[in-house]
Order: C-alpha cells, then sequence, then structure tokens
C-alpha cells in the first residue's frame, strides 16, 4: 500500500496506526490526582490555578506501571480531562491588557468584492499579519507572561508541527524565557529553521505530533519544564479570546463571527468573548469535514479521529480539548463542515480578491461560504483568517485544485506514439 512517506506493505501501514491508537489510548489513561483550586484578582492571574495536594499509593503504583500516560496530570494539571478547567471573562480582560504591547493589533477590514460575492457584509480578521504569521501569538504569549518566575527561569516546553511552535519560540525570545519545542520528524524544514532562529531549542521526535507530546510530556517531567498546550491550556484560551474583543470594537453590530475549529480553544474563548457582551451575535465553527472532531464533540462523541491529510491541517485534531468543550458548549450557534475542493477555492479566492495568502486551516469560514453552507447570512459578518503560514510546495498544488474545482483547469493524459517514416 502506497502512503505518504513512500511505499510500504500493508502490514507496515496497520502496524503504524495500530501504534498510533495504542499511544493515544495510552495518553488517555489519566490518573486521579488531588487538586486545589485557589482564585487570583490581580492582572497576571486572574483565573482558578490548581496545586498538587497528594498521591496516594495507589496512584503511585500506577504511575509506575504506566509512566507516560501518567505524567499528563502532573505536567500539563491544567490539561487534565478528568478535571477540566473554565475560564472567565475577566481572564480574556486580563489577557488584552497584557499581551497589548507585545502583538500585532491586526485589522478587520470590509472585502468589497467578497461582499458583494457572497451577498453579506463581509469583514475579514487578518491574524495572518501577526510577526509569525497566526493567531497563535495571542495564547503563547499570554501564557508565557503567566508564569512565574521559577517557571521563567527553567523555561517551558511544547509539542507542535508549526504555528504554535512558531508563537512560542518568537515571545519566549522577546520575553527571555528559554522554549523548546518537540516537533515530528516529517514538520516542514521552513517552519524548524524558523523556530531555530527565534532561539527555541527544537527536537525532532516521532513521525507524528501524539509521539511528539509524549516525548515531551517526559522531558517536562524530567527537566521540571512547564508544558503549554496549544489549545486547551486556559491561559492559550483567554488569550486567543481577544480576538473577539477586537472584532466587537471594529465591527459595530457584526451579526455573525466564522471561526476555525480545530483543538477548540479560539472557538471557546471567543465565544465566551462575544456571548457575555454580544449575546445575540451568532458564533460559527467551521472544521474540515475530514476532522470534524469538535462537532462530534458537542454531540456527546469525543472518541480519537485519525484523519487523512488535509489542506487544513491545523486543524486535524484527533481529540479537541476538555477545557475548550467546557467553555465552549451552550455558546455556538452552529457548526459546519466544508469539503478539501471547498478549501482550495477560498485559498485560491483569498489570493485573486485579497492578495492574501492564507493556509488551509484559516480559509475554511470564506470555504463555508464559497460552498454555499452559508446563504443564510444577512447584516454583518466577520471570517477570522488564523494563519497565513502554509508550505510552498503545498500552495502551488492547492491553486491548481482550486482552480479545478472554479472550472478553469483541466488535466489529461495523451499517449502519442513515436514512429519513424511517415508524412
Amino acid at each position: 500500500m502506497e502512503n505518504n512517506f513512500g511505499i510500504g506493505d500493508v502490514n507496515e501501514e496497520d502496524n503504524k496506526t495500530a501504534l498510533s491508537v495504542n499511544k493515544l489510548n495510552e495518553e488517555k489513561e489519566l490518573i486521579q490526582t488531588t487538586f486545589s483550586i485557589s482564585s487570583f484578582n490581580n492582572e497576571n492571574e486572574s483565573f482558578s490555578s490548581l496545586t498538587d495536594n497528594s498521591e496516594s499509593t495507589e496512584e503511585l503504583n500506577e504511575r509506575k506501571l504506566s509512566p507516560r500516560s501518567a505524567l499528563i496530570p502532573f505536567v500539563d494539571p491544567l490539561c487534565n480531562p478528568k478535571k477540566p478547567v473554565k475560564i472567565q471573562f475577566s481572564d480574556i480582560s486580563s489577557a488584552a491588557f497584557n499581551i497589548r504591547d507585545g502583538i500585532v493589533r491586526t485589522p478587520t477590514i470590509r472585502s468589497k468584492s467578497f461582499s458583494s460575492m457572497f451577498g453579506v457584509d463581509l469583514y475579514l480578521k487578518r491574524e495572518y499579519l501577526h510577526v509569525t504569521g497566526s493567531f497563535k501569538e495571542r495564547g503563547a504569549r499570554f501564557a508565557l507572561i503567566r508564569l512565574n518566575e521559577e517557571q521563567k527561569r527553567i523555561g517551558v516546553i511544547a509539542a507542535s508541527a508549526g504555528n504554535h511552535a512558531l508563537a512560542l519560540a518568537y515571545h519566549g525570545q522577546q520575553l527571555g524565557i528559554p522554549v523548546t519545542v518537540v516537533m515530528p520528524k516529517c514538520a516542514p524544514l521552513m517552519k524548524i529553521n524558523s523556530c531555530d532562529s527565534f532561539g527555541a531549542k527544537v527536537i525532532l521526535h516521532g513521525l507524528n505530533i501524539q509521539e511528539c507530546k509524549l516525548h515531551a510530556y517526559e522531558l517536562a517531567q524530567e527537566n521540571k519544564q512547564k508544558y503549554i498546550n496549544g489549545f486547551d491550556n486556559p491561559d492559550v484560551i483567554a488569550g486567543q479570546g481577544t480576538i473577539g474583543l477586537e472584532i466587537l470594537e471594529e465591527v459595530k453590530d457584526v451579526d455573525a463571527i466564522l471561526v476555525p475549529v480545530g483543538g477548540g480553544g479560539l472557538i471557546a474563548g471567543v465565544a465566551l468573548a462575544v456571548k457575555t457582551l454580544k449575546p445575540e451575535v451568532s458564533i460559527i465553527g467551521i472544521e474540515s469535514e475530514i476532522c470534524p472532531s469538535f462537532a462530534n464533540a458537542l454531540n456527546g462523541t469525543n472518541d480519537p479521529l485519525f484523519p487523512d491529510q488535509s489542506l487544513a491541517d491545523g486543524l486535524s485534531v484527533p481529540t479537541v480539548g476538555s477545557n475548550a468543550l467546557l467553555i465552549a458548549q451552550g455558546l455556538i450557534d452552529q457548526m459546519i463542515t466544508v469539503s478539501e475542493g471547498s478549501i482550495a477555492l477560498a485559498i485560491l479566492r483569498l489570493i485573486e480578491v485579497e492578495k492574501s495568502v492564507v493556509e488551509g486551516g484559516g480559509a475554511v469560514g470564506l470555504a463555508a461560504l464559497v460552498s454555499g453552507k452559508l446563504d443564510h447570512l444577512r447584516g454583518k459578518s466577520s471570517a477570522i483568517l488564523t494563519g497565513g503560514n502554509i508550505d510552498t510546495t503545498v500552495l502551488g498544488r492547492t491553486i491548481e485544485r482550486g482552480l479545478a474545482v472554479d472550472g478553469r483547469l483541466i488535466k489529461f493524459d495523451v499517449v502519442v506514439s513515436d514512429r519513424p517514416g511517415g508524412n
């Protein structure tokens, strides 16, 4: 069977899949730990913080028997699926205050062409204009600012194949905090080099993000580093929620906000911010149909998915964040899935109409409009274009695919015989 890495046999492919399943199941075998919750009211510590109290003999034995899975509540206690944490609106306000001088205030600009094309007053929130090219900078910076002095001295670690790694590396450099990122061996060289140029320690491990996470947990425990989850850390969610505050300021009387959804941190933060101030605004989440993990979770099915390759690879999260899910429940008005073809066409439209290069995960909001799934929208809508870090080789193929979907490109094979002689 042919796979993404070349040619292998069926057994090898099955073994790889089984290995990924086993590791994911291993990660989900969390142990129970008792935590106490204390509240903070200052600017830097406004929501609950969890402190480890004790570890029973039974828990200690389980930790010894399954050391990798047992690490999760210890190195990342705020992202424990068994004890989800719910942030408050005040946390998002705190994030907005604390990160205001360290990030780009991205514009939300009305697109005259798209507004005419789709029959809705469309405003584009251009998050790809951040220094590292994505919205991830907001949550990364706030999470770093919230560290205590000892954690800032030791440094942080994260597993990421792209935007979260870039954001942590850049803001770690800006704040003087050591950053280690564990990336899969197949991560784009451009992103590896960028993280390195920002002063981060880059460790290449495994073939997928799941293997990276497990290795990062081990390193965090070994080196006493703070692990920062890219979409479910409460500080990260609060930081991403500042986008919602900015849209409300920049688009008066906005009626709907289109939010790309992967692990759920962005839509959780944006929904909480917006619904607190203007509950009448519709929050619409958009996922790739290849990996509708958040829609499934909202419907009560949070089993891990093993998606195929997608143009929206940044949204292909096998299991959504437990904190994000808890926060977002009841705040999302509609979830929509979009096809690969519509994502390619949306990327093409953004290049041609807006002269903007947007990655697949950032273009899903426009893909929903392109595919006609949001024809009911009226009034003012804002689509969040979350990032622009698309691989150059992928971009070329995506443009061709978009042209094909648009009926402007046809590929065909011609067999021409080469015979000597004849007229």
